[in-house]
């Protein structure tokens, strides 16, 4: 099955009394920042097109599910950088290296996921970037990236 789909209907189906967002991301317009596409849940969560905003303050789960597509793999290895941002400052970074010459194949497909738990106030931005947006696969399978913020409790 299709796995980002078989998640969004599990949250659907929860009696949800706080707040949550799962929205499909993708490849940014002008800049790194990755676009919210408006499918998914949003729940006490403003979703704009670039970024979550928190309504209540707490604990949030922030995660992220992004899949690459490296279609001519070269010897040089090429690192990927997911940033977590909020309020457009990096809270959480992974920093991964592809295409080196011992893992290239003619054609690479990668899956990075990120968790981050930490404590979000009223208006806190959440937004996600890619130092090599044109590497988020979009069009072959596996193509879900999402980007999600769950709310896990009102206590530090």
């Amino acid at each position: 099955g299709n796995t980002s789909e078989d998640h969004l209907r599990i949250l659907q189906n929860i009696p949800t009394k706080r707040a949550a967002a799962y929205m499909r991301v993708s490849n940014p317009v002008n800049s790194s920042k990755l676009s919210l596409v408006e499918k998914g849940i949003c729940e006490d969560i403003q979703c704009k097109s670039e970024e979550l905003v928190i309504m209540q303050p707490g604990l949030y789960l922030i995660y992220c599910h992004l899949n690459f597509h490296f279609p001519n793999c070269s010897n040089s290895p090429t690192d990927l950088k997911i940033e977590l941002l909020v309020n457009d400052k990096v809270n959480r970074q992974t920093l991964s290296t592809w295409c080196a010459s011992e893992t290239c194949q003619e054609k690479t497909f990668k899956t990075l996921f990120q968790l981050h738990l930490t404590y979000l106030n009223v208006k806190d931005r959440v937004s996600v970037t890619l130092n090599h947006p044109k590497f988020l696969n979009e069009i072959s399978l596996p193509n879900e990236n999402v980007l999600g913020v769950l709310w896990y409790s009102d206590e530090m």
